[in-house]
């Protein structure tokens, strides 16, 4: 990547690496302005917060008491998935826990998920995603150039988890998604990992066998068919309580013989790869600046100690190597050819057949007569 100079926020450490992120006269970006000003009606760390969660509990409790599980979580093993499990047995629900296996989990997380589920006394599903499938569908992803290259597991792991629920008829799912430590994250940066249209395409015109395990789910089964016919729940329980990425840390080393794997989503070899090399050398994005500034907004970091970490070379040199030889190496290509893939011309996921109008259209509907 060539040496050039990027503008960079005042207040966050966001910069023009984001081709859409645009500033104010005092030099601050729209992204921390945004994320400002929706904490005032999706972030509630404080009392009202706990009334709420708590009241949520109750009425799940009462409406599912004669089921077996009366919620399901997916358990990755990381921080916010892990800390998630904790609060809700602390809640006195009875979750059903889901592990998706993608083919990409490290010892570490594994441990997590056998420690997290052993320690609070839950019932634990894991679901290995057909491994010949997963590895085509990643393959084709990168033969496309394109920036979203954790969307093949990102979908499967929803349509696995939704699949548990629907079998189990549980209508309460609790999502690790937060405010506090993701309430920022660029639109041009990625994609909506749930446009299987966009996906088929994708697979269609690089991949080499047809998909028949591969966990999907369509749009009209996610805002249809989810919503009002099963009258799925989605509770984000971490929006409502002071989640603090350090506290929690500290609270599931101490009571769940947790273990830390150094970064966001580095759970997963392939993900700590794919956003510590890959989107950072191939399109000039490092998803840390999305992540450390969501702290800043949340006030768990200074914005002069997130200078200092984004700083910090995680593959000093050519330290990425090793990870870069076992992700070729998992996905059936040389190193050779897999670096002869990632230097070919960047594309866009507009490239491929998409329902990305659909989506918008989606949503327009829900945030007028929803909210």
């Amino acid at each position: 990547m060539s040496v050039r100079e990027y503008q960079i926020c005042n207040r966050c450490i966001m910069d023009t690496t984001d081709p859409a992120i645009g500033f104010d006269d005092q030099g601050n970006c729209n992204h921390c302005a945004n994320a400002l000003a929706r904490a005032k009606t999706i972030w509630f760390p404080n009392e009202e917060g706990e009334k709420k969660l708590i009241a949520i509990a109750e009425k799940i409790k009462k409406e599912e008491k004669n089921k077996e599980y009366d919620c399901i979580i997916g358990l990755s093993g990381g921080v916010d998935s892990s800390y998630l499990a904790y609060k809700v047995v602390e809640l006195g629900l009875r979750p059903l826990v889901v592990h998706v296996d993608c083919g990409w989990n490290s010892e570490m997380a594994v441990q997590n998920v056998e420690n997290i589920v052993k320690k609070l006394g839950l019932d634990l599903h894991t679901h290995v995603v057909d491994w010949q499938e997963m590895r085509d569908i990643q393959l084709s992803y990168f033969k496309a150039n394109i920036a979203n290259q954790d969307v093949p597991q990102d979908h499967a792991i929803f349509a696995a988890l939704y699949s548990y629920a629907v079998k189990n008829n549980i209508k309460y799912v609790f999502n690790g998604s937060n405010f506090a430590t993701e309430c920022i994250l660029p639109k041009a940066w990625g994609y909506n990992a749930l446009d299987f249209k966009n996906l088929k395409s994708i697979h269609k015109k690089f991949g080499t066998r047809k998909m028949k395990r591969y966990p999907h789910v369509t749009f009209f089964k996610r805002y249809i068919y989810f919503s009002f016919i099963r009258t799925m729940n989605i509770v984000k329980a971490l929006n409502l309580m002071p989640y603090d990425k350090n506290e929690a840390i500290e609270i599931m080393q101490k009571e769940l013989n947790w273990q830390y794997y150094g970064g966001k989503h580095h759970e997963s070899r392939f993900t700590k790869f794919f956003q510590a090399y890959y989107l950072p050398h191939k399109f000039g994005y490092d998803k840390r600046r999305a992540h450390l500034s969501s702290l800043i907004v949340s006030d768990q970091i200074s914005r002069a100690a997130a200078l200092e970490e984004i700083a910090i070379e995680i593959y000093p040199e050519d330290s990425h190597i090793e990870d870069m030889e076992y992700v070729a190496k998992k996905l059936g290509v040389s190193l050779e050819e897999f670096q002869e893939i990632i230097d070919m011309p960047n594309k866009s996921y507009q490239d491929y057949d998409n329902n990305q109008w659909l989506f918008e259209l989606g949503f327009k509907i829900r945030n007028k007569f929803f909210n």
